[in-house]
């Protein structure tokens, strides 16, 4: 995502390379280009010019001190100002109310119902609640189906009503069974169409009459560009929707949408989701959107998810086995299972400072672990708990049960001992604390 925009913004900050303070004349050529980038990323021009004006104003009152170059100084200044873009400061869901009732509008095709499984993934795992779906979109059955599927996929309870067609009462059902049954946070799917229409609006609407919900997340395809903005502007006047959800964020997106939101409709973007995954949705921080866009990667977000998946008990046991040497193969298949939870692979090596920019012209999949797991699966338990008995023998019978090369088993089992011995060294030096194998600390 962004990568365009991330590359003309790099070289809109070279025109100032060489300069030894920012004047009104050098400037010049800097704030066209990053105007002309924003416009190109499907930013309204008005939008732009203003972010433009005020970028410049800044610059040229900053002081420019000896050890940070001019063009350092303006990449600041640009990520402070698309930080304030997009809203300055993470907003957090309000989670009020007995039941909280969330309500999920936007137009067919936008993610909702994906959204509505993440969203109640994301409550039960991470803030201890006890979500209960709700299938309130009366004219799509597969609609219905898909969120019974999600539920099911997330074990978290479904309220579906086949024959009923009214929305309303379905919610209003929906929310004595939520009091009856002790689920504290009722979210209601509700249906869309391909364009704003005045049925869907008094629909979602009386629905909302009807529920007096805590939240009104409105949901839009990023992919969308400036068509999304507008979506989103009239959904707000009929709906005054209390923040936005941002979809398919790892798409083909010039990151319009992503910018502008906030300052069309003044409501807070509260979520980005990225990927069918049920675990890929992220609370939005727009200082940390600012930093990946301008190529400084997002090291917070990573050590973020990488703690969401690896438990302190965990980390110990692990860090024990690191201690005395024991790291095996069973442990190495455990720390793949855990980084694969954690997202989508490119996007996750992205949120390091420098890789993004190396690897955006580079395919990688997320079935890149597949070849050294069907090694390792390959393998006797006898031989993952003991990588030092796997002689030459027993490497061909591994390749073959993997369908993969014996070079490739022989380099595997190379870059399986320099990590090891990368550990080890690691362990001793900090002291032990080993969280991700090699990549993150642990827990404390």
């Amino acid at each position: 995502m962004f990568e365009n925009l991330s590359e003309r913004l790099e070289s809109a900050f070279k025109q100032l390379k060489g300069e030894g303070r920012i004047n009104e004349i050098n400037i010049a050529t800097t704030v066209k280009e990053i105007r002309r980038a924003l416009v190109d990323a499907d930013v309204n021009y008005k939008i732009a010019k203003e972010f433009t004006d005020k970028v410049k104003d800044k610059a040229i009152g900053e002081k420019v001190i000896t050890s940070v170059s001019p063009g350092q100084l303006m990449v600041k200044i640009v990520k402070d100002e698309l930080a304030e873009l997009m809203g300055g400061k993470e907003h957090e869901i309000d989670l009020s109310g007995k039941p909280t009732v969330i309500l999920i509008a936007g137009l067919q095709g936008s993610g909702k119902t994906t959204f509505s499984g993440k969203l109640a993934n994301f409550l039960n795992s991470k803030k201890n609640k006890k979500p209960l779906l709700v299938a309130a979109d009366i004219y799509r059955p597969a609609a219905m189906e898909q969120l019974r599927v999600l539920a099911e996929q997330i074990k978290v309870p479904v309220h579906i009503e086949l024959e009923n067609r009214d929305a309303v009462a379905i919610a209003q059902n929906a929310i004595a069974l939520a009091k009856q049954n002790g689920n504290n946070v009722v979210i209601i799917d509700t249906a869309g169409r391909l364009a704003i229409d005045e049925a869907m609006m008094t629909e979602v609407a009386n629905i909302k009459a009807a529920v007096n919900p805590s939240e009104i997340l409105f949901v839009v395809d990023s992919m969308t560009g400036q068509d999304a903005v507008n979506t989103a502007k009239a959904f707000n006047d009929r709906l005054d929707f209390t923040g936005v959800v941002l979809t398919k964020l790892d798409g083909d997106t010039r990151g319009g949408a992503a910018l502008t939101i906030k300052y069309t409709v003044d409501k807070p973007i509260k979520f980005v989701s990225m990927g069918e995954k049920m675990e890929a949705l992220d609370i939005f921080y727009p200082e940390r959107m600012a930093q990946r866009i301008l190529g400084m990667g997002d090291i917070t977000t990573l050590v973020e998810r990488a703690q969401a998946q690896f438990d302190e008990a965990q980390a110990k046991k692990l860090e024990k086995k690191i201690r005395a040497n024991k790291f095996d193969f069973d442990d190495f298949k455990e720390q793949l299972q855990q980084i694969k939870k954690m997202g989508n692979i490119k996007d996750l090596l992205a949120m390091i400072p420098g890789v993004g920019k190396a690897i955006k012209d580079i395919d990688i999949s997320d079935d890149a672990f597949k070849g050294i797991e069907a090694m390792i699966n390959s393998m006797t338990p006898y031989e993952r708990a003991n990588p030092d008995v796997i002689d030459t023998s027993r490497r061909k019978r591994i390749a073959k049960g993997s369908g993969k090369d014996v070079n490739d088993v022989n380099a595997f089992m190379k870059q399986f001992e320099q990590m090891k011995q990368m550990m080890g060294m690691m362990n001793k030096m900090k002291g032990g604390g080993m969280g991700m194998p090699g990549m993150m600390p642990g827990r404390r």
